[in-house]
């Protein structure tokens, strides 16, 4: 792997998803950067079957980014972790081109599985800060897991993917990649709570008018 041309690829990806970045100097203070450095050097070993030494590179790195990938993981290009504290790639993971996960991910299995037991990502995917994507699952093409989603199941392209379990709540809905915005996402629960409110207040409603007709229906007895 050619060192200098690594470096003048990860700048560029750098630059375009972090508005922290700067300068170039600073490539080299990125956690992702390393990892993924240290990541490309493990994986060339595990596909040669040397299990051990490419174990012993990514733990290396592990310890020192806070960001676990396993060698035998496939990621695309154009792929970047921000912070990065947390993060857990597993052995089966296949990522796309051009995605990119915040602190506390996890692309992990659900122990249950054997064979190939971890997600697959497709392009132009972003997954929010704590974020879990759990099993032999797919998410499609210009997708967003929302911060702290709990994903067990597949997703198709073009949605937005929210809660505990994950729900989709935007479809069909073509994702901007530049977008990476992880707050301005929709909320299920919350909106089930503004219907369970308004449907009370209609019901509410309802009763005072039944309530209002007794007693005028009441009164004309007592009149008459």
């Amino acid at each position: 792997m050619n060192f200098l041309k690594y470096v003048k690829q990860e700048t560029e990806v750098i630059r375009q998803k972090d508005p922290a970045f700067k300068s170039n100097w600073e490539v080299f203070l990125y956690p992702s950067f390393w990892a993924l450095y240290h990541y490309k050097r493990a994986h060339k070993l595990y596909e040669k079957g040397h299990f051990y030494r490419a174990r012993k590179i990514s733990q290396r790195a592990a310890r020192k980014t806070g960001i676990e990938i396993h060698p035998g993981a496939v990621i695309g290009e154009g792929f970047f972790v921000d912070h990065g504290h947390g993060v857990v790639i597993g052995e089966t993971t296949i990522i796309g081109n051009n995605v990119t996960l915040y602190q506390g991910v996890t692309l992990g299995g659900t122990g249950k599985e054997h064979g190939k037991r971890h997600p697959t990502l497709g392009d132009n995917v972003m997954v929010g800060a704590g974020a879990k994507v759990l099993g032999n699952i797919k998410i499609g093409n210009d997708c967003k897991i929302g911060a702290g989603s709990v994903v067990v199941r597949d997703v198709p392209d073009d949605c937005t993917v929210v809660g505990i379990p994950g729900k989709i709540v935007v479809q069909d809905c073509k994702r901007l990649i530049e977008n990476l915005d992880q707050v301005t996402l929709p909320d299920p629960v919350a909106a089930e709570f503004c219907k369970l409110k308004d449907e009370n207040e209609r019901i509410l409603k309802r009763i005072s008018k039944i309530e209002k007709q007794v007693a005028e229906n009441r009164d004309h007895m007592i009149i008459n």
